[in-house]
């Protein structure tokens, strides 16, 4: 009966935000007359759910004790890549037990016209600790490579992301990281708990990656670029690998970067780091500083997970190395809500963790934001090592069931209604009490994101040049607003 109940809750949420044509059906912006509003608020039905047209008005002086979003279309910064997630093994294997309509209505709600539009895919290079087990591309010990092949992603990965990508169209950005090299390359003689690659398999390694690039592009996949690492300073009990930072430069800079080029490849977007904010500086500077490793470096990419000391996310962090480094892309490239409980699948405070992370994030120079796993069953897997974590969609296989938790909802909110090559804009708050990021999409539409964390309902201000929209939002609820 849970399942019925939510699953008919939810079939209405998702009825209501349907996308509007942004260029067809776009509100007078001729001196910004007015806005509509999207919300989705916990304890109410409001899920991307349209509220209606809300006028502005001449400008008046803010007052300090209003509360205020303050946008400047003046002044722009970072073009926007896009949002999305992960197609791991666990996520192929989860949908291929779906029934063909469920199938469907998940490829919508995440790809399609109807959905919320993501355009970025991330999988891995062979497993991760996300799949049913461990594997590889080649025989053990292979270190000629000859026994490369990619036979297992076809059975069940590829044809998901040949799925989602037919439905993405242009603006596909794909791209892989690796968790480990096969076990024989590294110095702990196991894909599992660490361990190092060893200095006379990097050349091999970097070969390993052109030979995905090709037979992933020989499957109709465009690759668009490459991690070389994921979370390389963590010993973790399933695939992992550590690389210091001097490591990761001369790794990039004397073996793949040159390997890639020679290749044909040169092309392809190299990202470095693949790890937490807290020492995220230290890698940029160390790889960035060295004009050799940097000139095969498109940016750095970023996960969450530096709360575990029990601190506040390092977004400073990230606006430091946009200051250092402007030539060089911010990309985050996974966050997940750890320590799957079915009992927290409408969890108010994983979908604000969402929020607060992607306006931070953007807010600090980031142009892209992936999702960890966009599907998981029931149990927050399948996962070979019982890591189980928490998707914006879970599958209940044995239902037949798809559960959207409110994380999906504030994904939305931005991969939505932000549009590929749109500009982030300038946008302040006059209070804490508020978060807010806006952009201008390349059809003119502004985008403003408002999210807000307390227990009251709040009234504010929009300010846009010489206009502004007095506004409402719900207790724990974000907006967007179109204008």
């Amino acid at each position: 009966m849970k399942f019925i109940l939510t699953a008919l809750i939810l079939l209405f949420a998702i009825s209501t935000f349907s996308r509007p044509n942004l260029l067809d059906n776009k509100v007078k912006r001729n001196g910004y007359d007015s806005l509509i509003i999207y919300e989705t608020a916990r304890g109410t039905d409001l899920r991307l759910s349209k509220l209606g047209e809300y006028a502005f008005i001449n400008k008046n002086q803010a007052r300090e004790w209003e509360k205020s979003i303050f946008v400047n279309p003046n002044k722009q910064y970072q073009s926007f890549l896009g949002i999305g997630g992960a197609i791991t093994d666990a996520s192929a294997e989860v949908f291929t037990q779906l029934s063909a309509s469920n199938q469907r209505e998940f490829l919508d709600a995440y790809f399609g016209e109807g959905g919320i539009n993501y355009n970025i895919i991330r999988t891995s290079i062979h497993s991760s600790d996300f799949g049913s087990g461990s594997h590889t591309y080649i025989e053990e010990g292979d270190k000629e490579l000859s026994t490369f092949s990619i036979k297992k992603d076809k059975e069940f990965r590829i044809p998901m992301i040949k799925q989602a990508l037919g439905l993405i169209g242009e603006s596909a950005i794909f791209y892989a990281s690796p968790w480990s090299p096969p076990a024989f390359m590294k110095s702990n003689k196991d894909m599992l708990q660490g361990g190092k690659l060893l200095p006379e398999y990097y050349d091999i390694w970097a070969i390993y990656f052109v030979k995905f690039v090709e037979a992933y592009e020989a499957e109709g996949i465009p690759v668009w670029g490459l991690t070389i690492q994921n979370e390389p300073m963590a010993t973790q009990r399933w695939e992992s690998c550590i690389y210091s930072a001097e490591e990761e430069r001369d790794f990039l800079k004397n073996h793949l970067g040159p390997t890639m080029e020679n290749a044909g490849f040169g092309e392809k977007n190299i990202v470095v780091w693949d790890h937490n904010r807290d020492l995220i500086t230290n890698r940029a500077n160390t790889i960035f500083d060295d004009p050799e490793a940097a000139k095969y470096a498109w940016g750095i990419g970023f996960h969450w997970y530096e709360t575990w000391t029990g601190g506040n996310p390092k977004f400073d962090n990230l606006g430091l190395i946009k200051e250092s480094y402007p030539d060089k892309k911010l990309l985050f490239t996974e966050g997940c809500n750890e320590g799957f409980d079915s009992s927290k699948y409408q969890y108010w405070p994983n979908a604000e963790r969402y929020g607060h992370s992607i306006i931070n994030d953007f807010n600090n120079g980031t142009v892209g934001w992936t999702d960890w796993n966009i599907l998981l069953n029931e149990n927050g897997g399948p996962n070979h090592v019982e890591n189980f974590c928490f998707a914006p969609i879970h599958a209940d296989v044995i239902a037949d069931s798809l559960i959207y938790t409110p994380s999906y909802y504030y994904l939305g909110h931005f991969s939505k209604f932000i549009i590929p090559g749109a500009k982030r804009i300038s946008t302040s708050s006059s209070q804490s009490q508020l978060e807010s990021t806006s952009w201008m999409n390349p059809n003119g539409e502004m985008i403003t994101i408002v999210m807000n964390m307390s227990d009251d309902k709040l009234k504010y201000s929009l300010y846009v040049g010489d206009k502004e929209s007095n506004l409402t939002i719900n207790p724990r609820a974000i907006q967007t607003l179109i204008y």
